[in-house]
């Protein structure tokens, strides 16, 4: 497994495991099969593990902390704060002020069954609270050794750059795939600017873009993307004639859709490492093989010909979520 360098030289395998799905919002969960999963992982190089503190809630952090024991050397360890759910699973909204960060990173090291977190992530921003205030509680919490890099989630280039002058960005994380290209107007520019890495969730449009989740029709209750805006109604069948487009560019070149859209995002630079999410072993080697697909200038342009930004249809949360993007 090739590695890339984030921010303030720390090195990750080119692609990490987002573990979201274990525990939540993708169906029912298979603990086993999940930590098996890991397991597979970081026997396979893939050393980058991602969760948070709300993915559960809380139980996904369990869950890592368990696949972990006995290889923490081998594992650079990514959770989140800042979106603040109830032991019911209620979410309670964005919070950003000092005293929670103080007391998230604690309960994550506890839940995780760690001494440090090697990236520990501001999710949301808290439009309430000024960046500075909750960045001077994250650095406060590197000077106490709890934590050895800092990061954010889906910030706007001013408020990067305004948390970097409290302490330097290790590496910013957005959504960033095929049919959704935000970090290109202005962030992605930002973070190389300044020397900070670029963590890509989601690479595969949440399943989309590997066919397997485009048709979601009386699928599992729990999983959150039967209500997504992009698998719905008109906006569904809108990006199912660019899935389709996609797939006959994978047909010609002798791999899957996922690998290829996989591979377009790996191919957006040596400082962007996506963290494809999967919670079955199958998926985590097929995301692995498109490590080896190389793409030139033609097949990229094709690729970002096939699904044009303007074309996909739908937002990219519900409704309600929106609000929380872009702080």
């Amino acid at each position: 497994m090739e590695h890339r360098f984030l921010g303030q030289g720390l090195e990750v395998s080119a692609q990490g495991l987002g573990c979201m799905g274990m525990s939540e919002f993708y169906g029912e969960g298979d603990e086993s099969e999940s930590i098996a999963t890991i397991h597979e992982a970081l026997d396979s190089g893939v050393n980058f593990l991602d969760t948070a503190d709300m993915y559960g809630p809380f139980t996904n952090e369990v869950l890592v902390g368990k696949a972990i024991q006995g290889r923490r050397g081998e594992v650079v360890l990514a959770t989140k704060f800042g979106n603040q759910r109830g032991e019911d699973g209620a979410f309670l909204g964005i919070n950003g002020k000092p005293e929670y960060v103080i007391s998230s990173c604690d309960d994550s090291l506890r839940r995780l069954n760690v001494d440090v977190i090697d990236l520990y992530y501001q999710h949301r921003v808290d439009r309430t609270v000024p960046i500075e205030e909750t960045w001077g509680a994250m650095r406060s919490l590197v000077e106490a050794g709890k934590v050895r890099h800092l990061g954010i989630s889906e910030a706007s280039s001013a408020t990067i750059e305004r948390a970097h002058a409290v302490h330097p960005v290790t590496a910013v994380q957005s959504e960033y795939s095929l049919w959704t290209r935000d970090p290109e107007d202005g962030v992605l520019e930002t973070c190389r600017r300044l020397g900070i890495g670029f963590v890509a969730y989601s690479p595969l449009g949440r399943g989309f873009l590997t066919g397997e989740a485009s048709n979601r029709e009386g699928a599992d209750k729990k999983d959150y993307r039967t209500q997504h805006p992009r698998f719905m109604g008109e906006a569904r069948e809108q990006n199912l004639r660019l899935l389709a487009q996609l797939e006959q560019i994978a047909t010609t070149k002798g791999v899957t859709v996922a690998q290829l859209a996989l591979a377009w995002v790996l191919s957006r630079g040596e400082d962007v490492v996506p963290i494809p999410g999967t919670k079955r072993r199958k998926w985590l080697r097929e995301n692995i093989a498109a490590g080896d697909i190389e793409l030139s200038g033609e097949d990229c342009a094709a690729l970002e010909a096939a699904i044009p930004r303007s074309a996909v249809a739908g937002d990219r949360y519900q409704e309600r979520a929106m609000g929380t993007l872009n702080g």
